[in-house]
């Protein structure tokens, strides 16, 4: 007996399961709540549940599992082309259904609790950075309107703003000074806030079996460690650490016409926070690492910096995927042998 295949298609309060009944053939289009929902596929026989991989996917996918059905997510990409008529949960929900059974589709790997946590941070922490950076900005611009100008660099012109405070409180009106104060003041919160994130996500990488294994890859620290290990999921989900690289952008993008296949810039497809980290990990692998491998010196003497980078952070990334998929330590002479 085949297994039955449900595509989901889910929202915050409601949700469309669409099925075909394997023994009358009759074809299902419902919509559910999200507690009549799993009600349901408590009393249905185990079967293939797939769902676009969006807001909440991950712990519905989690959810399904336990009711005793496999979960496939799928990239909203790859569903669009398969609805037919105008965008409803209904045709949502029959492309969903239809897509999973395509050969060769592509699916995504689900995130555990920890590295959707761990994904959090990295999110919040980002958002904070920003924040700050952007209240450093708006101070410099406030005080250059009287004609006060710093340092370039966040910790030099704070450092300066610091040093020449009682310059500042002679020319400057008081009702700025006061502004001045309580600037520095959330300024200094921020970066109080980001560091103790800093601290948990150094914390889970020290308890995380996969974030230790990467972490001797060089060009990998605390930050991009964890960022890959909870971006992943499940490294075997890729078939390959290039395939992994295509999910990351670092690949060059193809276009070809009549037989001739043009390579151009990278594809930057994936998560742009990580492919980040990866190319910034790069760069202090070309100008601090102590004994470059030839391959690095040989790409470093006949291409340019940037494209360098990127060469290094894809290479980084696939000897990540290798580590995690193997279950293999990292090993610097290591060379690879294709198979026959």
């Amino acid at each position: 007996m085949n297994t039955i295949i449900y595509g989901l298609d889910i929202a915050k309060h409601m949700c469309q399961l669409y099925w075909v009944e394997p023994d009358t053939g009759e074809i299902m289009n419902r919509r559910f709540t999200r507690e009549e929902l799993i009600k349901f596929l408590v009393n249905r026989m185990p079967g293939r549940v797939a769902l676009e991989a969006c807001g909440s996917s991950h712990w519905w996918a989690r959810k399904i599992r336990t009711l005793g059905h496999e979960a496939v997510l799928l990239h909203a990409k790859f569903i669009r082309p398969f609805v037919q008529t105008n965008k409803t949960d209904a045709a949502d929900a029959h492309a969903i259904w239809t897509a999973v059974q395509q050969p060769g589709m592509r699916t995504v790997a689900v995130k555990s609790e920890e590295q959707q946590a761990a994904l959090s941070l990295h999110r919040v922490r980002t958002l904070l950075l920003k924040v700050r950076t952007m209240q450093v900005n708006q101070l410099r611009g406030l005080l250059y309107e009287f004609g006060a100008t710093f340092r370039a660099g966040r910790v030099a012109g704070l450092k300066e703003i610091q040093t020449r405070m009682q310059e500042l409180e002679s020319t400057l009106p008081g009702t700025l000074i006061i502004c001045l104060h309580e600037q520095l003041a959330r300024i200094d919160r921020l970066q109080q806030d980001i560091d103790q994130i800093e601290a948990r996500i150094a914390v889970w990488q020290k308890q995380d079996q996969a974030c230790r294994a990467i972490a001797d890859v060089p060009g990998i620290g605390k930050l991009t460690a964890t960022a890959l290990v909870a971006t992943i999921g499940d490294a075997k989900t890729f078939k390959s650490g290039r395939e992994f690289a295509a999910f990351l952008g670092l690949v060059p993008r193809q276009n070809g016409t009549g037989g001739k296949v043009r390579m151009g810039s990278i594809s930057k497809r994936g998560d742009p926070y990580l492919r980040t980290l990866l190319i910034h990990g790069a760069r202090s692998v070309m100008y601090h690492s102590k004994e470059p491998t030839s391959w690095q010196q040989e790409i470093q003497a006949r291409r340019p910096a940037n494209v360098v980078a990127v060469a290094i952070a894809a290479k980084i990334a696939r000897t990540a995927w290798a580590i995690l998929a193997r279950g293999q330590a990292y090993q610097r002479d290591f060379v690879s042998v294709k198979p026959a």
